[in-house]
């Protein structure tokens, strides 16, 4: 086969468009490359005289014929110096007895200076083929700015057989990293290794260390969007490089706005010792891109607009969140007037604060340019600070209320608010913390997060919609439904989505993500249950589902034998990877559970004499275990304080962490290989917490272990399938949803108009009420409070729902379409005042089934393994509209039926005749359901499934004398309930609107 583009050919055919189209100029590296200094001297000088001839003049004048040479050696002293750079240099020039020569002018933000602009304008660009980096090495482009190496590129051409990959093993392998050309911070920035469909770039020669980064677009639209470049109809894919990243705008752009030098941590590979190193910061693609289109919409758009960034772990966020905060400081709009006074950014971890601090610094050595108000700023504080003129404020999560009201009354000035949603790695504080901040705002129970808690407080700040003053940026992996609703941007299609996206499918594919899910083990856990007491009395069928549940983890040998599973597995296949340094998580349902299975899992390593395992534990506040007086704490536990835990645990004298409702969030461990769970996951918090595992550990092949004991792979991953391209919303709440709701809470009769009208005018009135007006509330309160009380239990939970649903829907539109009703406001008022005063009534308190059951023939069965990755984007999600339907009723049944249903989980094999059979029986037990008549009467087909899947567990216990072992089967496993019965989900809502 021919070679239709051999690498001279495509070399040429870049250099000629440089030239030809972007300005270039075209010089011999024979002749114009001076190797010792890594610089084009006659480009230089002419650039300087050129663009500061008073200052060269003056310096002439002192250093007179050897004015060139001491240039070049005082430029060479600066940047080869330990604490100097190149890049340093470029952006602050460098002073000889008293001037100051600058090496690179910058775009203006503003036209208003003629002289600057017209310096920017003679910024020289050139490019050399064929340098000689050393005597034995050529390097096949370099790029120069002003007469500087900024850029080296070794091309490959796949028509000769060669791809980007032996590109980056000629940098590995053939290119000396002591050579002055690609001497670290003193050579060319950034080395590119470029063939005609992919590029690859580092900022660090380091031989077979080197590690490069893609710098692609990503091939492919929405949800097809992976790794490389797509096709190019009249060039080659990687065109954007020539066409775009080698413009002068762009280069010039990159090394004053994007590149900075940070420090980080590295572990020494011969000592072990932890040593800090530094770090030239290049941008990926997706973050050049990113922010080039979040700066060119607020140039246009001002405040006007949210945006929703969508970015997987391990995109490089917190450089992101520090490139947009710092180009948001300076941004001009289309008249050349600032944008924003303030940019805020909300974060939840104080390390983050550190990092961004530290990236911010780095892009513009600044006194008062960023502040960070940590856990010792009040309140007060912060208000100064907003009021001030820092042009950066990093805050916590914690605050975001009184940012939300501060950034609202100072209506004089434009904030831009950037919300960091990686979430805690000690959730429970923190959302306590996020609960006792938010007052009379209704936060979640159970499974919440940042992004629940962003959209209560936007949502309960209702007036006025948004605010005209302040642009909000969030940034989270994982968007849900409310955080699409109140951030994300209308398609085509109506449909809601983020402003940009780096997917979870796109960073598995490049390789800096791993895919958790490619090696995952589950288990079932089979026990025996019985009465222990002679009578059947009744009880509330969740809660004694839920209390025998309870009983069954926490008896003592289920725990012992998940403890042995755990602890062999991770010794014989987990613990030697990453050189004999990895780690594990064990993730427990309960604090309780925490603190026996750390007990047991201790107790164990020592009997078997395994002195190289030891476990940490990790859960807030205090646990008491019945048998035992002790107050165990997870300081107490584990001998040092909770701040000292991740640093701990980091080192080599702990190898496994057991948590509870902690670090399953937010928690950067790269060495965490593997992961035990012992908590029914779903949704964001199963993503969340899985996704501990996905970092990668260079230099070391990381490979992810799953075993679990409570979750499906199945489940798993239609847990990851929202999340892995791009999420949309397909629907939106309506005025028309929300009246629906407001009629649902009229129907329950505890809220009197009169009353309603008299606390909307006290507390809308403007200024603070007096004791009087005060009493007045409390009176009207106290009336539907009381009337609340008088409900059932069950209509108290579904009255519950109905008011925390409107208050959050009508705040969404309030939000999202300035949507304003007085008479709804007015509810809104009373209600979000009433909420925190009532507690609906819990179903099956009052009763403990420890004493009157026994448990027993406890087994562990393996009952799948999966490998590789098949993980599928499934991008539509919905706003739950679930809450609005209420709660089913709740049912009460004999202790041995209940029984009967947890022993059903039997792991035998059905033949086809007796699974047809079975399921021909719960047709028609479904038929006749009075319930499903009512709703197939009242509701599309659509709607008529909810109640229709929430009906078959009443079914199937109903039946579960005709066929015990079947149906119980199907009550304890929900995929295949669903896959089971949904057959028939069409056919009996039709034969039920045709009986009726």
């Amino acid at each position: 086969m021919s070679n239709i583009l051999p690498e001279r050919d495509y070399q040429h055919y870049v250099m000629d468009y440089l030239e030809g189209h972007n300005g270039y100029r075209i010089r011999d590296a024979k002749t114009d490359f001076d190797r010792l200094y890594a610089m084009d001297r006659t480009l230089l000088m002419e650039f300087l005289n050129a663009t500061q001839p008073d200052e060269m003049a003056r310096l002439e004048r002192i250093y007179k014929e050897d004015l060139v040479e001491t240039i070049v050696s005082q430029l060479n002293a600066k940047v080869t110096q330990k604490r100097g750079s190149l890049l340093h240099v470029l952006k602050h020039g460098l002073e000889l007895s008293g001037v100051t020569l600058r090496f690179m002018y910058t775009k203006p933000a503003t036209g208003f200076n003629k002289s600057l602009n017209e310096k920017y304008e003679h910024n020289i660009l050139s490019v050399m083929e064929e340098v000689w980096a050393s005597d034995s090495e050529r390097v096949d482009l370099v790029i120069f700015l002003n007469g500087l190496a900024i850029m080296s590129f070794e091309l490959k051409s796949e028509t000769s057989g060669q791809t980007y990959e032996d590109a980056i093993e000629q940098y590995r392998t053939k290119r000396d990293p002591r050579a002055r050309l690609f001497l670290f911070k003193a050579g060319c920035l950034v080395n590119f290794a470029m063939a005609t469909d992919q590029v690859h770039m580092t900022t660090k020669l380091d031989r077979r260390k080197t590690y490069f980064l893609p710098f692609n677009q990503g091939d492919g639209h929405g949800i097809t969007k992976g790794a490389g470049n797509p096709p190019c109809e009249d060039d080659y894919p990687v065109s954007y490089m020539w066409r775009d990243i080698l413009t002068r705008d762009t280069i010039i752009d990159l090394i004053s706005r994007f590149m900075f030098i940070t420090k980080r941590e590295k572990v020494d590979d011969v000592t072990g010792e932890i040593k800090e190193q530094e770090a030239l910061i290049f941008p990926r693609y997706h973050q050049l891109d990113c922010i080039r289109k979040l700066v060119a919409s607020v140039s246009e758009t001002g405040t006007s607009q949210n945006y929703l960034i969508q970015h997987s772990a391990g995109s490089g966020k917190t450089n992101t969140i520090a490139w947009l905060a710092h180009r948001l400081t300076s941004l001009h709009d289309a008249d050349d007037r600032v944008v924003f006074d303030n940019v805020v950014i909300v974060t939840d971890r104080v390390v983050v604060d550190r990092q961004l601090q530290k990236a911010v610094l780095g892009l513009e050595h600044a006194s008062g340019l960023i502040r960070v108000m940590d856990d010792s700023c009040t309140s007060a504080d912060l208000a100064r600070a907003l009021k001030g003129n820092t042009k950066i404020i990093a805050t916590t999560i914690q605050k975001f209320p009184f940012v939300v009201e501060q950034v609202s009354g100072l209506a004089h000035k434009r904030f831009a608010v950037i919300i960091d949603e990686a979430h805690s790695s000690t959730a429970g504080k923190s959302m306590e913390a996020v609960r006792q901040s938010l007052g009379s705002v209704e936060v979640p129970e159970g499974e919440s997060d940042i992004q629940d808690f962003m959209a209560e407080v936007l949502a309960s700040k209702r007036k006025g919609g948004k605010r005209e003053n302040v642009a909000m940026f969030a940034f989270t992996a994982t968007p849900k439904p409310t955080t699409l609703m109140m951030f994300g941007i209308p398609n085509a299609h109506g449909q809601r989505v983020p402003f940009h996206v780096y997917s979870m499918k796109q960073a598995i594919e490049e390789g800096f993500i791993l895919d958790v899910l490619a090696n995952y083990t589950t288990y079932q856990t089979y026990y025996q249950i019985n009465k222990d007491i002679e009578e059947d009395p009744e009880y509330q069928t969740k809660e004694a589902k839920r209390q025998i549940a309870r009983f069954a983890e926490l008896h003592d040998t289920n725990i012992a034998q998940r403890v042995q599973i755990i602890v062999e597995h991770f010794r014989t296949t987990v613990m030697q990877e990453l050189g004999g340094q990895a780690k594990a998580m064990v993730v427990t349902g309960s604090r309780e559970e925490a603190v026996r299975y750390t007990h047991v899992f201790q107790e164990y390593c020592e009997r078997k004499g395994y002195d190289r395992i030891h476990a940490l534990v990790a859960f807030s506040g205090k646990v008491k275990l019945k048998e035992d007086e002790t107050e165990y704490t997870e300081a107490g536990m584990n001998g040092f304080s909770e701040k000292e835990l991740p640093e701990r645990f980091g080192t080599d004298a702990y190898q496994v962490l057991l948590v509870a409702n902690k670090y399953q969030t937010g928690f950067d461990e790269p060495k965490l290989c593997a992961m035990y769970v012992l908590k029914n996951l779903s949704g964001v918090a199963a993503v969340q917490t899985l996704s501990r595992l996905n970092r990668i550990c260079p230099p070391y092949e990381k490979h992810t272990f799953v075993l679990d004991f409570k979750n499906s792979y199945e489940d798993m991953k239609e847990a990851f399938a929202p999340f892995f391209a791009t999420t949309i919303l397909s629907n939106s709440i309506t005025p028309q949803a929300i009246y629906d709701i407001d009629a649902q809470i009229d129907a329950y009769d505890i809220l009197d108009p009169e009353d309603v009208d008299r606390v909307y005018e006290i507390m809308t009135m403007g200024r603070k009420p007096d004791t009087k007006e005060v009493k007045k509330v409390k009176h009207c309160l106290n009336k539907a409070k009381h009337l609340f009380d008088r409900l059932s239990a069950t209509d108290q939970q579904e009255l519950y729902v109905h008011m925390r649903g409107f208050l959050r829907f009508y705040g969404f539109m309030m939000q999202v379409s300035c949507f304003w009703d007085p008479e709804l406001d007015k509810k809104a008022v009373f209600l979000d005042a009433l909420m925190p005063t009532i507690k609906p009534g819990r179903t099956g308190e009052g009763f403990d089934l420890s004493d009157k059951i026994r448990a027993s023939n406890f087994a562990q069965e393996e009952k799948g393994h999966h490998e590789g990755s098949d993980l599928v984007a499934r991008p539509i999600v919905a706003l739950s509209e679930a809450e609005m339907l209420g709660l089913t009723e709740e049912k009460k049944e004999r202790l041995s039926e209940i029984i009967a249903e947890i022993n059903s989980k039997t792991g035998k094999e059905y033949n086809n005749d007796v699974a047809v059979k079975a399921m021909l029986q719960i047709k028609d037990l479904l038929m006749k359901s009075e319930k499903l008549k009512t709703s197939a009467r009242n509701n599309t087909e659509k709607d008529f499934e909810y109640a229709y899947f929430d009906d078959i567990d009443d079914v199937l216990i109903e039946g579960l004398s005709q066929n015990q072992d079947f149906f119980g089967l199907l009550l304890s496993n929900e995929e295949i309930k669903r896959e089971v019965l949904g057959i028939f989900a069409d056919e009996i809502y039709r034969n039920l609107r045709e009986d009726d």
